[in-house]
């Protein structure tokens, strides 16, 4: 049976028994759920093959929008927070405290804790459609992805041997959450391992895990570790390439800085930057930073230049479909997501016009793309391991805070002010299906329910 006529049988009426049956090929199935409209869309590409009523956060409890992923799965689960509320068919989308779960209550208003209500026949065959990674889409108004029709985005190649591949430069990524975090958020370990890639035979080529990849401005944190590499290549022992200013990288870096007669005042100044640039003999780094995730595991992290880096890139979601490895080819569909950044931020990022100014000529995600610097060589790497469902993100403010151990990225995403106060979606009175009872805070201000 085709994916879409198992949509149509299980999923198109929430009153109709549930089907069980697996999907085809889950990898480019995306969930779009609309928190003006209550509702959830599922796309095979760009076509809609099932819909469904929802039920949101309500107000004090709101869930949060962006892009995320299926990253646990529950035949049932009991709420740790909210006095063990039964939370059937639940698909985990943040270790903080967000999933997709049956509800008896789905009420046509925002009434849950933050997490996302299904009817229970719906939950129960969505559940048995999707896998752990498949995308989970969170917005105000509703999007849809459209289709790219040129090939300037990434193509499959065939894959080299791995020593031909042992040059990439590689920087851990350890976003890690705390384990404190991960004890509030839930009360038992994940039902199964990370997905790993399969072993390679030299008959067939197996289909590894989806590739998510992240391209956006570098952070503090890049800059720390470019600094960490040049300061120990120059003699100051600034500790491991990890990102982080301990104790060893601080008094390096004020080493560094007497050497110079560089004022010690501040930390990654202008003027300590292209002092040490100089004296490493390296040209500053681009302001862009690709990154790459499989299986939920962070596997590569590398400077791409942005043009017009004063301008913001916006936010955007790019997913491969109709992959063919034999034939080199792949098409891609893109979604973008309305995000507002704060003037804090944007300063910080150096962005000094929040209008990408994106033309009606083509989609915006497709001209966000285009202002990407990739190198031949990084390009040709890239389209090397590109598997079926693979994803691109776009985002100017970096990686989410709920990225961590055994995630895919997750951006979140920020309404306008004039919508954060028209978020009063519903003229009926917004009960709480279950007593509040005081908890630790967890990220979000959220709890599975």
């Amino acid at each position: 049976m085709s994916r879409i006529a198992a949509f149509g049988l299980a999923l198109i009426s929430s009153c109709m028994l549930a089907g069980t049956a697996v999907a085809e090929n889950a990898r480019t199935l995306q969930i779009i759920v609309s928190k003006d409209k209550q509702s959830l869309a599922v796309y095979d590409g760009d076509k809609v093959v099932a819909t469904s009523k929802v039920s949101t956060g309500k107000q004090g409890h709101d869930t949060p929008t962006g892009i995320f992923s299926i990253l646990d799965k529950r035949k049932y689960h009991e709420s740790n927070i909210y006095s063990n509320a039964p939370m059937p068919w639940m698909q985990r989308l943040t270790w903080s405290g967000i999933a997709l779960h049956e509800s008896g209550s789905v009420p046509n208003y925002p009434a849950s804790h933050g997490c996302v209500r299904l009817p229970a026949a719906f939950a129960q065959s969505l559940y048995g459609q999707t896998e752990r990674g498949v995308h989970v889409i969170i917005t105000d108004a509703p999007v849809t992805p459209v289709l790219l029709h040129d090939g300037r985005l990434f193509s499959p190649k065939r894959p080299v041997p791995p020593n031909l591949m042992s040059d990439v430069p590689l920087r851990a990524d350890n976003f890690a959450r705390t384990t404190r975090q991960l004890e509030v958020a839930m009360n038992m370990a994940p039902s199964s391992p990370l997905p790993t890639a399969p072993k390679k035979t030299e008959a067939t080529v197996p289909e590894a895990a989806p590739l998510r990849i992240l391209i956006t401005r570098r952070q503090e944190r890049e800059q720390v570790a470019d600094v960490q590499e040049m300061l120990n290549e120059l003699g100051f022992d600034a500790g491991s390439h990890d990102g982080f200013a301990g104790p060893m990288t601080r008094s390096a870096i004020e080493g560094f800085k007497r050497w110079k007669g560089l004022k010690v005042k501040g930390f990654l100044t202008e003027e300590f930057m292209t002092s040490l640039y100089a004296a490493s003999g390296r040209q500053k780094a681009p302001a862009g930073q690709l990154m790459i995730r499989q299986g939920f595991k962070p596997i590569l992290s590398v400077p791409v230049g942005i043009k017009d880096p004063e301008t913001a890139l916006g936010t955007h979601l790019f997913t491969a479909t109709d992959f063919d490895r034999t034939e080199g080819t792949a098409r891609w569909q893109a979604l973008t997501l309305p995000n507002r950044l704060p003037e804090a931020m944007m300063k910080r990022l150096g962005i000094t016009n929040s209008d990408a100014g994106f033309t009606t000529a083509e989609p915006a995600a497709q001209q966000a793309f285009d202002r990407i610097e990739i190198s031949a060589e990084l390009r040709d790497r890239i389209e090397t391991m590109l598997t079926s469902g693979s994803s691109i993100t776009i985002n100017d403010q970096g990686v989410g805070q709920d990225t961590g151990e055994g995630t895919d990225f997750i951006t979140l995403t920020r309404s306008s002010p004039e919508r954060i106060e028209a978020t009063t979606v519903s003229s009926k009175p917004q009960r709480a299906d279950k007593p509040a009872r005081k908890v630790r805070a967890v990220p979000l201000g959220v709890g599975l329910y």
